[in-house]
């Protein structure tokens, strides 16, 4: 990140805290909503965002749609995370509640949230901003991807100090940025994607040791399946982000790509909702969002999961 984009992070931060006069509170208020959802395969219910609201599936088809207000949100093994949306007289905070929805811990933030994840364990948190720019299809862009462990209270409020092993050397340059933390069983070893020199490639980190190293290039906002030999992910059509983004699964053994059913243009980090299913938002052109999913067999076809509904978790 340069110098300017880092001045113009600390000023913007600067005003919305003087700004903040209201205390965040958590409400179990919930109310019914039109039946719109489904469940997952197996008929777990899912948690989601409509309208920017946590909400859950409640079979038989309905909604329960809580007053908890998000940007992103995740959930894994009673860990519910939740990035709170910038406004004119409030700041950005990560917020990481119980499967009751009460309050654990609070981690104020700066920027624009983005991407959110937790390990399957509920132990790591793991969130991506916009510090500048709005999209990763633009030039000049910056963001800041941080981790929390929830269990040590062991806070890293960006990768951007860890050691880079690039191409087997080690690398440094002012212009690195990292995005879609996904992680693994351990809850060390995670993965991710590394933006710098024009360039986006995937990177394995180690949490304890503060490493991420190179594996493969063109891979961004990865996700690991449950078994932990799969990633999802999307890539840039034909090196170009300016031309959309598809969906595809990574063999981490052998790096063979598989590209999915899914053929519109997907700028999301996708979820597996199963070791057989990938969740995703697609965002239509009045703005509306929806929640599909696609074998990750390569076969298949896209099939409407959610409507008006984004940020989906995998059943628990």
């Amino acid at each position: 990140m340069n110098t300017r984009s880092r001045a113009a992070a600390l000023a913007v931060s600067a005003v919305l805290l003087a700004a903040v006069a209201v205390t965040y509170t958590v409400s179990h208020d919930a109310e019914s909503a039109p039946a719109s959802g489904r469940t997952s395969a197996d008929g777990r219910r899912l948690q989601f965002l409509a309208n920017g609201r946590l909400s859950y599936t409640s079979p038989p088809g309905s909604r329960r749609v809580t007053s908890v207000v998000c940007d992103r949100a995740y959930a894994a093994a009673g860990t519910v995370a939740c990035l709170r949306p910038v406004g004119a007289l409030s700041a950005g905070a990560l917020v990481v509640m119980d499967a009751g929805l009460r309050e654990r811990r609070r981690v104020p933030l700066t920027g624009f949230p983005n991407r959110l994840r937790v390990s399957a364990s509920g132990r790591m948190v793991a969130w991506t901003l916009f510090i500048d720019g709005h999209s990763y299809a633009t030039t000049g862009f910056s963001t800041r991807a941080g981790i929390l462990d929830t269990r040590t209270g062991r806070l890293v409020t960006t990768l951007e100090d860890f050691t880079i092993i690039k191409d087997g050397a080690p690398y440094r340059n002012r212009d690195v940025n990292f995005w879609g933390v996904t992680f693994a069983a351990d809850d060390n070893r995670f993965y991710a994607t590394l933006s710098t020199g024009g360039g986006r490639h995937l990177v394995q980190g180690d949490f304890a040791a503060r490493t991420v190293r190179t594996l493969a290039p063109g891979v961004e906002c990865p996700s690991l399946s449950p078994d932990g030999t799969r990633l999802a992910f999307k890539s840039a059509v034909a090196g170009n982000p300016k031309r959309g983004w598809r969906l595809s699964t990574l063999d981490l053994a052998t790096l063979r790509r598989t590209p999915l059913a899914e053929t519109r243009g997907v700028d999301d980090q996708p979820v597996w909702l199963d070791g057989r299913t990938v969740g995703y938002t697609l965002q239509l052109s009045d703005g509306k969002n929806q929640t599909w999913a696609v074998p990750a067999s390569g076969g298949g076809r896209p099939r409407l999961l959610l409507d008006n509904a984004s940020s989906v978790s995998p059943p628990p």
